[in-house]
């Protein structure tokens, strides 16, 4: 039996099992097509995951059912490429719990309830936007859900989909360059008007960090908060306190030392990684903004001349493509929550050191000392 043609592209049925589907051209199986229904329709949901859905669904149509994106928020009626509802109640309608993956995309601040309000519908496979919690007691309520309802959960931190990563975790696992002693993270960009207009992220940690703190613990594995410093966001009206400038310096308890840096008062964006090697700079550059889908790498191996690569990297999409491809086999594989877990565990304990030494904002933790 036919399923309907998506982007000219024909997929096929499986007899007695109406879920199952094959792409015809290409032979590709998925155990079944997914819905979608996204939560939360602000700048993430509307302005990050809506476009993105719509290139992933383009670029590989058997993971995706052909019904529209679901969309539901409480303060939106309408919404350009999601069919709104008035209710979760009402959303299960569009898109059966069973075989649809949630997009999470409330504050942070807002998580465990609507989390749990999802899992009371039926919902099993949902992605949240990062950070998966603000602090331990929220990152534990969410423990206690995912335990409690069985939740498939995975944390919007697309730089680990990203083609630069990979490339990153390759030179890392050759060996050519020799061991890996250091990482250096930049993440600055002017965050003035969405800082103001939209709270919701409690200090400079929580918006760009952690990206970055997924990715070098992938990379260096477990670590410990060696010390931390937040600045003030200020300008000729406002000072808002620790939403600014922020540094975090971690000691990976297999050695590697890493820092990471974001100024969201900087005049210009960059979001650059440097992995300092034995006998190399590894440095990458990650896409700035939606405007542009391109990353660059240098590397400087000591003795030879560098060399540059240049490339497409549409992370956000490649990133809901992977989460997608992995939610759609009965069988679920391992995902990357433990490295969520421990980011989140990072970034907690930073903002309580930066919490216990409130009188500078710099500290040192012990393990430093």
């Amino acid at each position: 039996m036919q399923c309907p043609t998506l982007g000219g592209r024909v997929f096929v049925r499986h007899p007695g099992n109406s879920s199952r589907v094959t792409e015809e051209r290409t032979g590709k199986v998925f155990a079944r097509m997914l819905h979608t229904l996204v939560v939360g329709l602000g700048r993430s949901g509307e302005g990050l995951h809506l476009p993105s859905l719509a290139k992933a669904r383009a670029q590989d149509p058997a993971l995706f059912a052909p019904e529209p994106v679901v969309g539901f928020d409480p303060f939106r009626a309408r919404v350009e490429g999601a069919l709104m509802v008035h209710s979760l109640e009402e959303a299960t309608r569009h898109a059966p719990p069973r075989d649809t993956v949630v997009h999470l995309c409330t504050p942070p601040h807002l998580r465990s309830g609507p989390l749990e309000r999802l899992a009371r519908f039926g919902y099993r496979m949902i992605i949240v936007e990062k950070p998966l919690a603000l602090d331990l007691v929220g990152l534990a309520a969410i423990a206690r859900l995912r335990r409690r309802w069985d939740l498939d959960i995975t944390v919007a931190t697309q730089w680990l989909s990203s083609a630069l990563t990979r490339r990153l975790h390759a030179a890392h696992r050759t060996d050519a360059f020799g061991r890996l002693r250091a990482i250096t993270v930049t993440q600055n960009k002017p965050r003035f008007t969405r800082t103001t207009r939209t709270p919701g992220h409690p200090t400079a940690l929580d918006v760009e960090v952690p990206h970055a703190l997924a990715v070098v613990v992938t990379l260096a594995g477990g670590a410990d908060v060696t010390s931390v410093r937040l600045e003030d966001m200020v300008t000729d009206r406002i000072r808002l306190p620790g939403l600014g400038r922020a540094r975090l310096d971690l000691a990976h308890h297999g050695g590697v030392r890493t820092r990471i840096e974001t100024d969201l008062t900087s005049p210009v964006r960059e979001r650059r990684i440097v992995l300092e090697f034995d006998r190399a700079l590894v440095t990458g550059h990650y896409p700035c903004s939606a405007a542009d889908h391109t990353s660059q790498l240098v590397v400087e191996a000591f003795g030879r001349r560098p060399t540059r690569s240049v490339f497409t990297d549409d992370v956000l999409p490649a990133f809901l493509h992977d989460a997608y491809a992995r939610y759609a086999w009965t069988h679920r594989a391992h995902g990357t929550l433990p490295v969520q877990v421990e980011a989140t565990r990072l970034l907690a304990e930073a903002k309580n050191l930066c919490r216990d030494g409130a009188g500078n904002r710099e500290v040192d933790s012990a393990v430093g000392a």
